[in-house]
């Protein structure tokens, strides 16, 4: 029997890679459709050898789009995260790097007109209930890829893509933060925040380590690791998430004083690999926690020199990721986030078709 072949576009969005598919290019059954996407990613197995997965948690995700029937919105974006050595997709979570060739691929198959020198996509995020506006160089009648735009954790440079978020606050626990500015798990204070992304933050100190080390060496760490997930399980019923075994949040991150002149040194668990890098909307997160009195990131960064209203950088292990966080801190028991805003580049790798193995029952809408 000759396998499926489905239309789909290979970006890189800021630092993670994946496929994007048209949503009426999927099964419309939910189950039949993530069986679709453990085919075509070659999962369960830790090198996906049978797919185009990358065998790495961050090269292993989707995005579906459709033309959005919303009032305001260009288009509904729902991201997929494809366990590598699981059969799971999970939805419960967005990507703001995948997010990021979310606005050229809308352009690119006919979503969404082309405004001018620059085109702003107005992009609902199915996962959180919650907006994003995307703006894509298109000089010329069509979308620019190449640029001079550098994100660490990316070789070499491209367009700029602008992207503002709206409503993100609280968008996946309810609260910006769940369990007040500070809390106790397991005899350790630590801080969970929802600010397009659950959150936890825990000192590097409180941990034993000293917030430099590498990726690899961090996983490499069984007894951390256990602990990490222990703390997990527990956070996760207190930011409203219910029981997260299963699932790929919250995010843990490790904080330690920085080092190159940002805000905050971050290494994160997402949640049982490390990132080399740090996710777009953990990075939004952590700047927030980093910007409100009594947090345990507030006291560390020594933010009450800091205007409130900025560009701020958080350090990961491959450089420094840039937000443009504006916060109202005047009620110190009800903090308001005003904007939140950063830059990422997407670059397009492949277009054409994926195929899936033959025993997908492949039904449309």
């Amino acid at each position: 029997m000759t396998n499926i072949a489905i239309p789909c576009y290979v970006y890189r969005g800021g630092t993670s890679k994946g496929l994007y598919f048209l949503a009426d290019d999927l099964p419309q059954d939910e189950a039949e459709r993530d069986r679709l996407l453990l085919s075509v990613m070659g999962s369960p197995d830790e090198r996906q050898i049978d797919g185009m997965g990358g065998a790495h948690p961050l090269t292993s995700k989707v995005a579906i789009v459709r033309k959005s029937d919303r009032e305001g919105i260009d288009v509904d974006y729902l991201f997929l995260q494809v366990s590598v050595d699981k059969a799971e997709v999970s939805d419960n979570q967005n990507c703001g790097n995948i997010l990021a060739g979310v606005g050229p691929f809308a352009i690119e198959n006919g979503l969404k007109n082309i405004e001018g020198s620059t085109t702003d996509v107005r992009i609902y995020l199915e996962n959180t209930d919650s907006v994003a506006v995307a703006r894509i160089e298109t000089p010329n009648g069509a979308v620019n890829y190449s640029g001079d735009e550098v994100i660490d954790g990316v070789p070499g440079g491209a367009a700029p893509i602008s992207i503002q978020f709206e409503g993100i606050e609280g968008a996946s626990c309810g609260a910006l933060f769940p369990s007040g500015t500070t809390t106790e798990i397991d005899g350790l204070t630590v801080t969970c925040v929802d600010n397009g992304m659950p959150v936890v933050l825990i000192r590097a100190c409180d941990l034993g380590l000293e917030g430099s080390e590498s990726p690899a060496d961090l996983e490499a760490n069984s007894a951390l690791k256990s602990r990490i997930e222990r703390l997990r399980l527990k956070a996760g019923e207190l930011m409203n998430l219910g029981d997260v075994t299963p699932k790929t949040v919250p995010k843990m991150s490790i904080i330690s004083a920085a080092q190159l002149g940002g805000l905050v040194n971050t290494r994160t668990f997402i949640p049982h690999r490390v990132h080399e890098a740090i996710g777009v909307l953990g990075a939004v997160s952590v700047a927030t926690a980093c910007l409100v009195p009594g947090t345990v990131a507030y006291g560390l960064t020594q933010t009450s020199n800091l205007a409130h209203s900025s560009v701020f950088s958080i350090e990961h292990p491959t450089g420094a990721f840039q937000v443009e966080m504006e916060l109202d801190v005047s009620d110190r028991d009800k903090p308001k986030v005003l904007r939140a805003a950063l830059i990422r580049t997407a670059r397009l790798l492949m277009r054409g078709e994926v195929y899936a193995h033959a025993n997908i029952n492949l039904v449309r809408e």
